[in-house]
């Protein structure tokens, strides 16, 4: 089950867009959703998880968290995507998209990272790139 929790004060995104991602990922990785949380937080939200359990005290687009280590060893996901939408409206204009565009990006970057993906080395941005486009594409973004 894919819930998704408007988490801003001002900003809305589309649930079923985000369903859609999320979907379009999972089905792609070949893994089923045991759980999947995607939560549309803020600046302060995304922020805040990062520096607590990520250790790292700055802003970034989406953070991702595993909630069931041996889930991917039975093919599936089970973990949480916080997305800042706040992000989002900063970085679109960046890339020629919508805001919704770019956020929509960050639920497919986050799944990708449930299901396994890493993005550390140029190369491996690079592929996840890559995989955003194509399930962005899949999904009718």
């Amino acid at each position: 089950m894919i819930d998704v929790h408007p988490a801003h004060d001002v900003r809305v995104l589309d649930e079923d867009a985000v369903r859609h991602v999320a979907e379009a990922v999972c089905e792609g990785e070949g893994v089923r959703v045991a759980s999947l949380g995607v939560i549309l937080g803020d600046h302060r939200l995304v922020h805040d998880l990062n520096r607590e359990w990520l250790g790292h005290d700055y802003e970034t687009d989406v953070v991702s968290f595993v909630l069931d280590e041996d889930a991917l060893g039975r093919g599936e996901v089970d973990g949480e995507v916080y997305v800042d939408l706040d992000t989002a409206v900063e970085r679109a204009p960046e890339f020629g998209v919508t805001w919704e565009h770019e956020a929509l990006r960050y639920v497919a970057h986050g799944v990708l990272h449930l299901a396994g993906h890493d993005d550390s080395t140029p190369p491996e941005r690079e592929a996840m790139r890559a995989l955003e486009d194509r399930y962005l594409a899949a999904a009718g973004v």
